[in-house]
């Protein structure tokens, strides 16, 4: 294969779904998740859920295992009017695990639900995103217009932008399943 051609293959692998405040990129993500496992595909990462709970506006975040289902609260209620960090690290550790478990297993698609705060400083699930670019699996997220610049920064430019929309990134998708079916059709007859 040219290296022009993988190159291109390789850039296909990464894709960032650029959003404003406005838009629900979660209920996005989870229904395009939805969609490819209920079309057969393996995919694998986390998706996140936000709830209004009765504390008023306060949002409680969730994310959901897309391997297993599973539920894993990644927020702290701490109560009307505070100002400190929600994040629950407990949390977010277990969804790291859910992460990698899913690159372990060499699954079609890593979908992990944003390049938000935390990681645009470091934090947060940026060395699983690195871990699964690195793996060479097919992964999407997500990013704030905001921290734009910190994904170019972390990525170094590579792997492609998308627009919100469901559509563009179905479009998104085939595309790169129909490299990665090359790539495996190419290493068979080299085997």
């Amino acid at each position: 294969m040219p290296d022009s051609v993988a190159y291109t293959q390789n850039l296909l692998n990464l894709a960032a779904v650029i959003y404003q405040p406005a838009d629900d990129v979660d209920r996005m993500l989870a229904t395009f998740a939805e969609d490819l496992r209920a079309a057969g595909h393996a995919i694998g990462g986390i998706i996140q859920r936000n709830i209004h709970n009765a504390c008023g506006p306060v949002t409680l975040m969730e994310v959901v295992d897309l391997r297993t289902d599973r539920v894993i609260p990644i927020c702290q209620n701490l109560g009307p009017g505070s100002t400190s960090c929600r994040l629950n690290q407990a949390g977010l550790a277990d969804a790291a695990q859910a992460v990698s478990q899913a690159i372990g297993e060499g699954v079609e698609l890593i979908i992990i639900n944003k390049f938000g705060k935390t990681e645009a400083e470091g934090g947060g699930l940026r060395a699983e995103l690195a871990a699964a670019i690195g793996a060479g699996l097919p992964v999407l997220t997500a990013v704030p217009e905001r921290f734009y610049g910190a994904w170019l920064a972390f990525t170094g430019g590579y792997g492609t932008t998308l627009l919100c929309d469901g559509a563009i990134i179905a479009d998104w998708w085939n595309e790169t399943s129909r490299w990665a079916a090359a790539r495996r059709r190419a290493g068979e007859a080299g085997a």
